[in-house]
């Protein structure tokens, strides 16, 4: 092979490369892991697949998912729909079970569950027919109102409790939260995540690549 073909094959071999280099990089990401009947962003995945903040998680009937992130580890239970935040996570719908010592929490709608300390926590969190259901595996959860999704109502009693291990709790979501839409879910969406790597950092880095492809010609064996 000459050197000017070398040249040009290693050219773009770091160009396909670049992209999945920096999205490697990204250090908000999780691994999700499952055995089939899973959908990311509303496409099939299989075995495992990374995840980034804003991707969103759906698992079919019959069919869980596990996402291990850092200090945390999920089980997605059938018929759900999580949206991964990176230090937390937004139930749209089903249920969730969390092991955490790195405090991440739960977010349905305008309540959120999250563990008292940052001492291994186990809980579960369920969002079916309106009535979220919390229950305290090990260690101590607290139940309060505000999310990043939106403001809790301005009247009314206050939400806010600790549910103890071994305990659990439920809260009627319109109750507490009223009766304001729900985010859409962004199953047929690309993550933004994706689209910061893909339009930000992975064009600049691509654009490197281009111009040393196009660079300076190949030196000749017999021209220095």
């Amino acid at each position: 092979m000459s050197v000017s073909a070398l040249h040009r094959s290693l050219c773009w071999v770091m160009v396909v490369l670049c992209p999945f280099s920096l999205a490697a990089a990204d250090t908000g990401s999780a691994v999700l892991h499952s055995q089939g009947g899973v959908w990311v962003n509303g496409f099939e995945i299989a075995a495992s697949t990374a995840v980034f903040p804003g991707d969103v998680v759906e698992t079919k009937p019959g069919f869980v998912a596990n996402l291990d992130a850092e200090g945390s580890s999920v089980l997605i239970q059938p018929e759900s729909i999580v949206k991964f935040e990176g230090t937390f996570l937004t139930l749209e719908h089903g249920s969730v079970s969390v092991g955490t010592s790195a405090s991440m929490s739960v977010h349905v709608n305008c309540i959120k569950v999250e563990p008292v300390s940052n001492e291994r926590t186990q809980y579960d969190v369920a969002d079916v027919s309106g009535t979220v259901q919390v229950a305290a595996r090990k260690n101590d959860v607290n139940i309060t109102q505000g999310s990043v999704l939106q403001k809790p109502p301005q009247s009314g009693p206050s939400q806010a409790a600790t549910v103890h291990e071994g305990q659990h709790a439920t809260r009627d979501e319109t109750t507490v939260c009223g009766a304001a839409q729900r985010p859409e879910g962004a199953g047929h969406a690309l993550s933004a995540k994706w689209l910061e790597i893909g339009g930000g950092a992975g064009a600049g880095v691509l654009v490197l690549c281009l111009l040393f492809c196009s660079g300076s010609k190949p030196v000749s064996p017999a021209q220095p």
